[in-house]
């Protein structure tokens, strides 16, 4: 019980830090519809990002990667005392994880090669940031490396860490486009219903990260979507009342980035085997998050 409300408290800390990007361009645009559509954006909208994506998005995951599960056994796979399904989930977890862990791992580096930041560890990020040429050479390298080791152990590990990096680019295109969408949508002379639909599809394509990065903490569906959705939840009211204070916090998207990579690499360990206990991804994300966030806060007074 305690590993378990550990699990859930990880998956809302990690939910919450990785959405607050998504959460401050969310505000932008609400901030130009009525006072109805936004509490209407807050409740109904909230339904549609938890149980149509953090809810029906790991349970097919996970019924994907065991196809001789039925949709009932795929939900309740990780609570069942029946041998053979936790057979079935033990030997479709590698395959997951390598693609999970790929997708996480590649989206720290494209942070750390690529995109705009404050530097939370200035002579490391700089680093890279002066090298970001060498972003493409690097998550080649580290594709081909995983695949070779993951084809001695078992071919379809490979071919999930494969699925994984393809993932990473496909949303990564969609993520792009989403987010230039998103912060041109405030100036669109759009209805608020207009706004509200097309928020509620741009989120589903930022809410993969944190679908994906779940499976670090637990394969267990109910526990991703309670976890999940106290995140969305809790991000939902800080997109309505306080995204302003939230901002100030100027290094919490580097915790976000940093607790990405931790996840990812206890994803690409566990899935070769390595053990890794339970509550190894949720005290990482506290600490990872806990230290960015002592930073902003020493920022902020300074």
């Amino acid at each position: 019980m305690l590993t378990m409300i550990l699990v859930v408290v990880g998956l809302c800390v990690f939910e919450v830090i990785s959405s607050i990007d998504n959460a401050v361009i969310n505000a932008e645009v609400i901030s130009t519809m009525q006072p109805k559509a936004r509490r209407w954006f807050l409740v109904w909208g909230l339904f549609a990002a938890v149980f149509l994506v953090r809810g029906l998005l790991p349970w097919a995951i996970i019924w994907a990667v065991n196809p001789g599960l039925g949709p009932i056994q795929a939900l309740t796979a990780t609570f069942s005392s029946d041998p053979h399904i936790k057979e079935s989930v033990e030997l479709a977890a590698p395959i997951l994880l390598s693609g999970g862990g790929i997708f996480l791992v590649f989206l720290f580096l494209h942070w750390l090669f690529l995109e705009e930041k404050h530097f939370g560890l200035p002579r490391f990020e700089k680093f890279f940031v002066r090298n970001g040429v060498w972003f493409f050479a690097t998550v080649s390298i580290l594709l081909a490396a995983i695949v070779w080791f993951a084809l001695k152990q078992n071919p379809m590990m490979a071919f999930g860490a494969v699925v994984g990096s393809s993932a990473f680019f496909i949303t990564h295109g969609f993520k792009q486009n989403a987010e230039e969408s998103e912060k041109n949508l405030s100036k669109k002379h759009l209805s608020d219903l207009s706004k509200i639909l097309y928020l509620e599809i741009i989120d589903a394509t930022f809410s993969i990260d944190g679908v994906l990065g779940a499976f670090a903490f637990t394969l267990s569906v109910p526990l991703i979507f309670l976890g999940n959705g106290l995140g969305a939840l809790v991000v939902r009211q800080l997109t309505v009342g306080n995204i302003e204070n939230v901002k100030k916090y100027i290094y919490l998207k580097n915790g976000a980035m940093y607790s990405i990579l931790f996840l990812g690499i206890i994803m690409l360990l566990d899935a070769f085997g390595f053990a890794i206990p339970e509550w190894a991804s949720p005290i990482s994300t506290f600490l990872v998050i806990g230290y960015f966030f002592w930073k902003s806060k020493m920022a902020l007074e300074s």
